[in-house]
């Protein structure tokens, strides 16, 4: 799992409720029943929810759930391996064609890069290449774009049905003033909706988003580096150009790396 997501989750979490505990003037955990309120979660979160059903398909909002899984589960891809890879590759090409490519495509992990190079050793041409990988980016990009939006939804919606939250908990109460006492308690549970919403965007639904936002590019910009060391590959380029070619992309301190894992290899 991605270590930022997770510690910043915790870490925001835990402050809140160090913070309520403070608040309270005493570390008494049963300051949290106050916090505690069924009907405010259903009002918020149901809210939220059904709203961001009633913007999106179906099958669109439960497939943002393996988006979201996939981007905070799965480690980023190695961009100096996959260099490492296509200088390999095209080493090999060099010597004895494109067809002793076919038992190396087997053994690629990116199944992106893996189709990239069948294609090269199935003797397509480079346009009709060029093409087929751009295409596939497109649909990639489009994806990743619903599932921004679902939960930037998400994290607009449950403020605004927080505060109807705490709109109705109050026309309650002052439905109910014969009773003075329980004015103050009322009040109390017709904000907590208002604290849900405000908690679920800012802490929750938002920095999701903006995480898969990051994330796609992150994975976008690989996509571009294999269509790059891909169409290079195929131009039959020398694997000294398809290295310094493919480490443009690639921060200065990776660049580095990336030359010295390749230094390494070669026995320098």
């Amino acid at each position: 799992m991605d270590i930022t997501t997770l510690i910043g989750a915790i870490a925001g979490f835990l402050l809140i409720a160090l913070g309520i505990l403070a608040r309270g003037g005493s570390l008494d955990v049963k300051q949290f029943v106050l916090f505690w309120s069924v009907p405010s979660m259903m009002i918020t979160f149901g809210g939220a929810f059904c709203a961001t059903l009633i913007n999106y398909p179906l099958k669109q909002f439960l497939g943002v759930w393996n988006i979201a899984r996939k981007v905070m589960m799965e480690p980023a891809e190695n961009t100096t391996g996959i260099i490492s890879q296509f200088v390999s590759l095209s080493q090999k090409a060099k010597r004895e064609g494109f067809l002793s490519l076919e038992s190396d495509v087997k053994k690629v992990d990116n199944d992106f890069m893996k189709r990239g190079v069948q294609l090269v050793v199935d003797g397509q041409d480079a346009e009709f290449i060029r093409g087929l990988l751009e295409t596939e980016v497109t649909f990639i990009q489009e994806r990743h774009k619903v599932g921004q939006e679902i939960f930037i939804a998400l994290g607009t919606y449950s403020p605004a049905f927080g505060l109807i939250g705490t709109v109705i908990g109050l026309i309650l109460m002052l439905a109910n003033l014969q009773d003075q006492s329980q004015i103050a308690s009322g009040m109390a549970v017709a904000l907590l909706t208002t604290f849900y919403g405000a908690m679920a965007a800012y802490l929750v639904f938002n920095p999701i988003a903006g995480k898969l936002k990051r994330r796609s590019e992150e994975e976008i910009l690989v996509k571009q580096v294999i269509i790059r060391g891909v169409l290079l590959l195929q131009s039959g380029t020398t694997p000294s150009i398809i290295e310094g070619n493919l480490q443009a992309y690639l921060e200065p301190r990776l660049r580095k790396i990336a030359s010295a894992r390749e230094r390494a290899a070669a026995g320098i």
